[in-house]
């Protein structure tokens, strides 16, 4: 094949960048031929960014990587953060979009390694998708998120006027779903000012874009892909895309954390439940003592993730004492791929990020689903309502109100119970989802048909 250039756009956010830059490695490893210039654009809050480029982009020489400035005006302030994270992201990547504009200018203009035949955005860059059809090149959306979320996108794509819902109303039949959703399941930032006109670009972007690449696997999701098709849109189901390798974090005390993988290493196989809420995931002072007391009665061994660093004041007195030898607290980030993926953890109770929900499938670790914020809720919903593969901690999924001890504790002794169907359920999807990204696997294939359709 000749030789082509593809130029990715990314969202910085750990997540994000993780995700898309897995996909860039994998295309490169499918087809030598292409070449990839990712722009970095930065967000104030993104920490670790150069840490993360620089390892997950080692040894990759077909990726380069271009620094985006900061634009000198129309940066949305910390205000609208506050409004809605979705609207905040929507209005700052828009800022950039002329010095993208520039950017892709310039790579397209000099054509130093090969021809651009593509352009991929994430998500949250749905005003891009202009800078493609400004010069001629298929836009594409790359999608961290699962099937459930982009279906919820085409339905909102649908309607003329903002849904007029509250949390408590009626479910809805939405295409794509096999069970009435119930709207306190949507993401948060749909009920707030200006989050709900955020989420409607995006799902803009969804129905105008060439097609959507997303790191899931057609049998994880079968009906939710088959009805994307029926709606006339391209999908690239070419997942799961994870990096098991521990990345490199500031945050993370090496000492600690030898100390914690010699106590799981003397723990018997499947016996640990580990708990772990996202980067940005944290609670209140007394949802973590209802947390910590229901762990100390359950009685199982456990290991918590743990981002708040007052420990002692989070949780109830004497509590470390009374679990030493069967628990452990890890605070501060946690290398989340090398824990699931270890002998000993046997359950996860999880924020459902959608990275996380891949790394649990893949190492075949059942989840009791605790979702924090973003579009987490409707992931839970999906694991345990449509595919069966997560058991349900949290009824109401809307974020509010406190979650009490005995629910917490009977979740962690059903995630844990090894007859649990949801356990068989979740390591026969595990062996799927390793054979998809093989040679003739779904993943696979899909990964060729993008690649076959770029060229074009």
């Amino acid at each position: 094949m000749d030789k082509a250039e593809l130029i990715f756009i990314s969202n910085p956010s750990a997540g994000h960048l993780t995700s898309i830059m897995e996909f860039a490695k994998a295309l490169i490893q499918h087809d030598h031929q292409l070449f990839i210039t990712v722009l970095v654009i930065k967000l104030p809050f993104s920490r670790y960014v150069d840490i993360y480029l620089k390892f997950l982009t080692d040894s990759q020489p077909n990726i380069q990587l271009i620094h985006i400035p900061e634009p000198d005006t129309n940066i949305p302030s910390s205000q609208l953060l506050k409004k809605s994270i979705e609207s905040y992201m929507h209005a700052f990547f828009h800022a950039h979009k002329p010095l993208v504009h520039k950017a892709v200018r310039d790579i397209i203009s000099s054509g130093a390694r090969a021809p651009v035949v593509g352009l991929v955005v994430d998500l949250f860059c749905p005003s891009m998708l202009d800078i493609g059809d400004d010069f001629g090149i298929p836009s594409f959306i790359y999608s961290i998120s699962c099937t459930a979320f982009l279906n919820l996108m085409l339905y909102l794509s649908t309607r003329n006027h903002q849904l007029s819902l509250t949390l408590t109303d009626p479910e809805i039949s939405i295409p794509g779903f096999l069970n009435p959703v119930p709207p306190r399941v949507f993401p948060q930032g749909m009920f707030k000012d200006g989050g709900y006109e955020a989420f409607r670009q995006i799902a803009k972007g969804f129905k105008n874009c060439k097609g959507v690449v997303y790191n899931s696997f057609y049998e994880l999701e079968s009906y939710g892909i088959e009805s994307c098709k029926k709606g006339n849109i391209k999908v690239y189901p070419v997942g799961p895309l994870l990096n098991r390798k521990a990345h490199p974090n500031p945050e993370l005390d090496r000492k600690e954390w030898d100390m914690i993988i010699k106590w799981l290493d003397d723990q018997a196989e499947s016996s640990v439940v580990y708990l772990c809420f996202g980067s940005a995931g944290s609670f209140g002072v007394e949802q973590v003592k209802e947390i910590a007391q229901a762990l100390e009665n359950s009685g199982h061994k456990f290991l918590w993730s743990m981002r708040d660093i007052n420990l002692k004041e989070m949780v109830p007195e004497g509590f470390m004492e009374r679990v030493e030898g069967r628990g452990m607290v890890s605070r501060g980030w946690a290398p989340q791929a090398e824990v699931l993926s270890h002998k000993a953890i046997g359950g996860f109770v999880s924020h459902c990020g959608w990275n996380s929900v891949l790394e649990s499938i893949w190492f075949g670790i059942p989840i009791a689903t605790l979702p924090v914020y973003a579009e987490q809720q409707l992931i839970a919903f999906t694991l345990v309502k449509e595919l069966g593969l997560a058991v349900d901690l949290k009824l109401d999924y809307s974020g509010h109100g406190q979650i009490g001890m005995e629910e917490i504790e009977k979740s962690v002794r059903s995630v844990m119970d090894s007859e649990n169907e949801v356990r068989k359920k979740v390591k026969d999807m595990s062996r799927i989802a390793m054979s998809a990204g093989m040679e003739g696997g779904s993943s696979f294939n899909s990964l060729s048909e993008f690649i076959r359709d770029v060229r074009k």
